[in-house]
């Protein structure tokens, strides 16, 4: 790793899209404005819609400090952010590769940031803090220390460590860590697997500054309980980690039963809610969830008190 951890070392940069072209090109703008000196190639896929080989014409700027160029294809897996993913992965050429999801914005040294953290601390994956934009509020999230365990993970998620932070050595995504999981319900928290899989593999090297920002409140999974809870079911199913951890189930049952409360499911909110109350009674979700199947409090006021704090639930 430590080899490859060089300033002039070339990188694919996965973006994924669906009809927001304007967020897109800040996106783009973001990655090829890098002032990391290597090569830069942006892989642009276009899931259930039409790809713009226009793009492609913005990086013939000469003002940037590498070369960088830009494709256009369409998704040709499966529907959905994990399987577009995918079809990046797939067309990427470079030995080092990247994520950014369309609505999200890169600082300019964010892939320098990572490469230097890379040199001195080596690992496969390097992740980074974020800002939280929603709405006028501002939240800066940085993930603790610097490196990120499974068992961190497993027990409070590190929603920080976001996808469009990821910095990944290509042989150590192919060989050992693997693609991104399409069979997960709607793509929901395909991200979180992908990680939960790379920290077993081995620790996240982490750099503790903010170098995304990262657009909260426009995501189609914000309302989508039934999916939400679909998927919470298939990643307990596959981790085992869950099993051993108190703090981690508490957690995954207590997201739970704020679906099943936000879908109007109150005697299964009610039953999850008892569950991780159990399991770790100092974890906040299950009391919300049972102030949501009271009535108490609306699962849109919810989500919305959480957002402007820069948390999910």
């Amino acid at each position: 790793h430590v080899r490859s951890a060089t300033g002039s070392v070339s990188v694919s940069v996965v973006i994924a899209t669906h009809e927001r072209p304007e967020l897109l090109r800040a996106a783009l703008d973001a990655v090829l404005g890098q002032d990391h000196c290597g090569p830069i190639e942006c892989i642009v896929v276009f899931d259930r819609s039409v790809p713009d080989p226009s793009l492609e014409q913005l990086s013939t700027s000469t003002e940037f400090a590498g070369p960088r160029s830009i494709r256009t294809v369409a998704n040709d897996n499966s529907p959905g952010l994990a399987g577009a993913r995918n079809t990046g992965i797939g067309e990427s050429t470079a030995p080092w590769i990247a994520f950014c999801d369309d609505d999200d914005v890169w600082t300019s040294s964010k892939l320098t940031q990572q490469f230097r953290a890379l040199a001195e601390r080596p690992a496969g994956v390097c992740v980074t803090g974020i800002v939280v934009l929603y709405g006028d509020h501002e939240t800066v999230r940085l993930p603790p220390g610097e490196r990120l365990t499974i068992d961190e993970l497993v027990t409070r998620r590190v929603t920080a460590a976001h996808p469009s932070t990821v910095l990944v050595e290509r042989v150590h995504l192919l060989d050992r860590v693997g693609t991104v999981d399409e069979e997960i319900p709607g793509s929901y928290a395909e991200d979180y697997d992908w990680m939960l899989r790379a920290a077993r593999v081995g620790d996240i090297t982490v750099v503790r500054e903010p170098l995304v920002r990262v657009r909260w409140g426009a995501s189609k999974f914000s309302k989508d309980w039934p999916t939400i809870v679909d998927a919470i079911d298939y990643l307990v199913a596959k981790h085992p980690e869950f099993g051993s951890s108190h703090s981690g189930m508490a957690r995954m049952r207590g997201r739970r039963a704020i679906g099943e409360a936000a879908r109007g499911h109150r005697r299964q909110a009610v039953s999850d809610a008892t569950a991780a109350i159990r399991l770790s009674w100092r974890d906040p979700r299950p009391y919300v969830a049972l102030a949501v199947a009271s009535k108490l409090v609306s699962s849109d006021r919810l989500l919305d008190m959480a957002h402007r704090r820069g948390r999910g639930i």
